[in-house]
């Protein structure tokens, strides 16, 4: 079944009252996160390593066409969060998408979903962790990748044993260093674009640099679709924004004005940085190996200020890592209390952490470590992981899309209520499930996202086999039960 308090892909959690409800009078986990962590951690999520490190190889790949390719990306993904947004407001006993999976689809899809999500996480943990390794390297190149990669991991760990109060402020500060500094970079690149500032190597910046060589479609057809392979791993989490706010005090204010933002975030974090980063650096100049936030000030003749750019993105990677750290102990712990996972995680330190998810989720982030020891490319690995993540979130966000139309078929009257409706309704939905169908497609296309790609199915067919033993077990159908008649008495 779908864990009912499940809801651990929010960082919203710890706020006020108790969460789970594995056993009568057990240790909970403590709300010690305020609005003020929530709303930075929300607003960091939109910026990512996918941005951050990846934009280096979808504009070698697309050019200048990359910038719609963020914007085609994120106008879909906007619906799915529409789509989640007006579900979770359907009734307020939902706490996550794994609640309504769950009600809706069946308890399979509350199954499959919860772990999935679980592991979406983990697999995106390790490629920050690869994305950190490559950073380091600004400063010391011949450093073995591995090295920084275990010391991160360590560092990560340590830095979610104490309180979650802990946790939350070192994010909320973490979040605020990624939201300053890439304002920041777009206003000196703004500057530098209207000052016609000219590098040493004589790279003059100019919105010109955009379509001058080549057009804004320099790479065709090909180029362009090959740029949603990478892309696409920019807005995983993306949906962490409306969970949060449907953990709120007042869901029916703050989830729609989450949701709503996200074009706003969009078009500031993703689309306006590129612009001017290719305006400042012509887009064949662009190396894929390295993040062009970087490149952008080296190129510039600023090495003091690449650096400190380079700080921030590590910062960022170390931030979207230490949450997902967060993330995952969370969900490995709501699924315990639930019996959906190992008895062991569902256990809480004196602090009231679960400390054996979170070193369970530590040693799952080893993963990067072997990656990085049995290769030398950076970006080699970084692409591996983040389509295996990509295809797994797609997985998730599909699941809220099916969802959303069995709740039109079967629920009319909730929807005709509804004052957070999905614009574009079933149609929408149809249209954004085909555009998945295209990036899975678009996978294909690449030798190192195809074998990617064609490992995924591995996870689905271990969950599959771990359902057909979960769900016969009296245990389980009398949870389901329980739940199903809680929310058909809030309905």
């Amino acid at each position: 079944m779908a864990d009912q308090n499940f809801s651990t892909g929010s960082i919203g959690l710890e706020d006020g009252g108790d969460r789970g409800t594995g056993s009568a009078g057990g240790p909970h986990l403590s709300r010690q996160l305020s609005n003020r962590h929530i709303q930075l951690i929300a607003i960091g999520g939109a910026i990512g390593t996918g941005l951050f490190m990846g934009s280096g190889k979808t504009i070698s790949l697309a050019g200048p066409s990359v910038i719609f390719v963020y914007m085609i990306i994120g106008f879909m993904l906007f619906f799915v969060m529409r789509a989640m947004g007006e579900l979770l407001l359907s009734n307020l006993h939902y706490k996550s998408f794994t609640d309504f999976a769950a009600d809706l689809l069946g308890p399979w899809a509350g199954f499959f979903t919860g772990w999935t999500y679980w592991f979406c996480w983990v697999v995106t943990g390790v490629a920050e962790i690869i994305a950190i390794s490559g950073y380091v390297r600004f400063w010391w190149p011949d450093l073995q990748l591995w090295i920084p990669a275990l010391v991160a991991i360590i560092l990560i760990l340590l830095l979610n044993l104490p309180a979650a109060r802990a946790f939350g402020e070192a994010e909320f500060w973490f979040a605020l260093i990624k939201i300053i500094a890439i304002v920041s970079l777009i206003v000196v690149g703004l500057v530098m674009v209207f000052s016609h500032f000219t590098s040493p190597a004589g790279v003059q910046a100019g919105f010109d640099n955009l379509w001058n060589d080549g057009g804004m479609f320099p790479t065709g057809v090909v180029g362009f679709v090959a740029g949603f392979q990478i892309a696409v791993f920019a807005f995983v989490g993306i949906e962490l924004v409306g969970t949060t706010a449907a953990e709120a005090k007042d869901p029916e204010k703050n989830l729609p004005r989450a949701i709503n933002s996200i074009p706003i975030r969009i078009l500031l974090f993703y689309v306006l940085s590129l612009v001017v980063i290719m305006s400042v650096i012509p887009w064949r100049q662009v190396v894929p190996e390295q993040s062009p936030f970087t490149e952008m000030f080296a190129l510039a003749g600023l090495a003091g200020a690449a650096g400190i750019v380079q700080f921030v993105v590590l910062t960022s990677a170390a931030s979207s890592a230490n949450a997902g750290v967060y993330s995952t102990s969370r969900m490995a712990y709501g699924l315990a209390r639930e019996g959906d996972a190992p008895a062991l995680l569902g256990k809480l330190s004196s602090r009231k952490v679960p400390a054996n998810a979170l070193i369970v989720t530590a040693v799952c982030l080893l993963a990067a470590v072997a990656l990085l020891f049995s290769g030398d490319s950076v970006i080699e690995a970084f692409t591996t992981v983040t389509t295996i993540s990509s295809v797994l979130f797609i997985f998730v966000w599909t699941i809220i899309l099916a969802s959303y139309l069995v709740y039109r078929k079967r629920c009319p009257e909730l929807h005709a209520a509804s004052r957070f409706k999905m614009p574009g309704g079933v149609v929408m939905c149809w249209v954004v499930l085909g555009f998945f169908a295209f990036i899975i497609w678009a996978l294909t296309r690449e030798s190192d996202t195809l074998h990617a790609l064609l490992v995924t199915p591995i996870w689905f067919i271990g969950l599959g086999i771990a359902w057909a033993v979960i769900r016969r077990r009296p245990a389980h159908v009398a949870r389901y039960a329980s739940f199903k008649e809680e929310l058909d008495q809030r309905r």
